[in-house]
């Protein structure tokens, strides 16, 4: 069981940047695949990207390829995901989850999610 607490969101202006964090609980957090999700209004939960539990392995989204990069930092149970060149598109409530394989994040078998926090993309 772990918990997750996302931080880092707020107020943008397009083409800037911001790095949300994911803090984990508990002492498994390596055994843990983490991934990003976001929900924009009125549209579905989508796949943003992903880190195996060593962080051997990422996989992105193809509409943010090339402007995010998802990291982990084991020693600190943290997840972190850099948004760089931020579109107004990009604004939406983002959630970390965690998951026992890589592969299962698209899936939907999913551990546990944070709260989410709020990335708004001014153009």
């Amino acid at each position: 069981q772990v918990q997750l607490v996302e931080s880092g969101g707020g107020l943008v202006q397009a083409g800037g940047s911001l790095r949300l964090s994911c803090a984990a609980s508990g002492r498994t957090f390596s055994s843990y695949a983490m991934g990003w999700f976001r929900q924009a209004p009125e549209k579905e939960r989508e796949f943003v990207a992903a880190i195996s539990g060593r962080g051997g392995t990422t996989s992105y989204a193809d509409s943010v390829k090339g402007r995010f990069t998802i990291s982990r930092d084991n020693a600190k149970n943290t997840v972190y995901l850099q948004m760089n060149s931020l579109k107004p598109e990009d604004t939406a409530v983002y959630y970390c989850a965690a998951a026992r394989l890589l592969a299962t994040i698209r899936g939907g078998d999913l551990d546990a999610w944070g709260q989410g926090t709020l990335v708004t993309v001014s153009s």
